[in-house]
């Protein structure tokens, strides 16, 4: 019976310093229980339980970890590789559609709208209002940009300038610059037709057609695309204005007017800077016929001094207080000495501090302006406080009429009698007798 026992026993097979077990039956099926001896030695034996097959893990509910660790890391690599494009396209073709949009020019005509809407607005400002007015702003400002540079692709590439544009650089193609502009002109339109009004709309598609469709051609024509150029620059001030009124009146057009003036020693300025670049562009440029450079110089300070009188205006037609009359007169006088300077002094140097004044000078004035602003409520007062002085002007004047009336009627009752009528009594009793002989 015992060695009955020990042939079913495990075998320890030792291989390479490491033991194995080979084979285990159990006595369990003889109903014999196993040795104290043999169990001893197989507690103190090297135990090892050889590793699961596939089949046992799918029954105790695991997976194998080398496939499944393979597999996240490939849909890791994948996803990490499609964010990678995904974030350089993004990064791309909003640096292009940046740099289509000239989006710090489009900024600066977003920032005029806007000061025309505030002064549009009267004592209360709809800020989100203001907010859709420079938005739908910005699109068309971004849309008419964008279809400049379509238009001006070979000028520009000729010119050191403008040749790292997206479109003569090659980073976007001519078709994809036309749906980005027609889908920011058409938005923006519409944006302004349902936020604003129609009339802020149709200033706004108006100024659009205008710059691409007018002043772009025309600047490889005839050098009065400056001044095509200024009225298109002058419309953003009044299509805020537009925006918050409903209307366009005669206050609205001091604005615009600031824009039109300051634009031309502005333009002035860069294309007698950049005249060279200009030529070499085909544009025709006032600055290219003009060699010595006093024309160009004349025009700048002919315009700086039309600025001059915009500071009265605009406290004389009470919309700003007098102390906006005093800042406009001197910041104007201030950008007409450089243009001054530049007339007399016809160089680079002159041009560039006549160019960086014109910098300086918009925003100031479009600060000073919304600073000393009146709303409707200090208007009335003013015009209240003008008819009042115009009435007691009036009752004075009248007062002093009355005075000199009766003075007169009193030098009249106390007159001297005419010589002729007094001696009439008696001499000549036949001639009728004056009347104030009777009293």
């Amino acid at each position: 019976m015992w060695r009955n026992s020990l042939r079913f026993s495990p075998k320890l097979v030792i291989s390479n310093n490491s033991l194995h077990l080979s084979s285990i039956s159990s006595s369990a099926a003889n109903d014999v229980a196993r040795p104290p001896l043999l169990s001893h030695s197989l507690s103190q034996s090297h135990s090892y339980s050889p590793s699961p097959s596939p089949s046992d893990s799918l029954k105790l509910g695991f997976q194998r970890p080398d496939g499944f660790r393979a597999l996240s890391v490939a849909t890791a690599v994948d996803l990490a590789s499609r964010a990678s494009k995904a974030s350089y396209w993004a990064r791309h073709y909003g640096r292009c559609y940046w740099e289509l949009s000239k989006a710090r020019l489009s900024m600066l005509v977003v920032a005029t709208s806007g000061t025309g809407f505030v002064l549009g607005s009267g004592h209360a400002i709809d800020f989100s209002g203001l907010c859709w007015t420079c938005a739908g702003t910005m699109m068309v400002a971004a849309s008419a940009n964008s279809l400049n540079q379509v238009f001006e692709k070979n000028n520009d590439a000729k010119m050191n300038r403008t040749k790292q544009r997206p479109l003569p650089s090659g980073r976007i193609t001519i078709p994809h610059a036309v749906t980005w502009a027609s889908a920011a002109g058409l938005a923006g339109t519409a944006l302004l037709a349902s936020q604003a009004n129609m009339l802020a709309a149709g200033l706004a598609a108006s100024n659009l057609i205008l710059y691409a469709f007018v002043y772009t051609p025309l600047k490889q024509i005839h050098p009065v695309n400056t001044w095509v150029g200024a009225v298109v620059g002058a419309i953003p001030p009044l299509l805020g204005w537009a925006a918050a009124a409903g209307q366009v009146s005669l206050n609205a057009m001091l604005l615009p007017a600031a824009l039109y003036f300051w634009q031309i020693p502005h333009f002035m300025a860069l294309a007698y800077l950049c005249r060279n670049d200009y030529a070499a562009g085909g544009f025709r440029m006032l600055s290219l016929a003009d060699a010595s450079g006093s024309k160009t110089a004349l025009v700048a300070l002919r315009n700086c001094v039309y600025l001059i009188p915009l500071g009265f205006l605009a406290y004389d037609w009470g919309m700003t207080s007098g102390w906006f009359c005093l800042e406009s007169t001197l910041l104007t006088l201030a950008i007409t000495a450089t243009a001054f300077s530049f007339y007399q002094d016809r160089t680079t140097h002159k041009a560039r501090k006549m160019f960086h004044a014109s910098l300086l000078y918009l925003p100031v004035f479009m600060s000073g302006i919304m600073f000393h602003r009146l709303s409707d409520n200090q208007q009335c007062l003013t015009e209240e406080n003008s008819e009042s002085s115009v009435e007691l002007s009036l009752s004075s004047q009248d007062r002093n009429v009355n005075q000199k009336n009766k003075l007169r009627n009193s030098t009249d009752r106390t007159q001297v009698r005419p010589p002729v009528s007094y001696a009439s009594i008696a001499p000549f009793p036949f001639l009728p007798v004056p009347s104030y002989v009777s009293s």
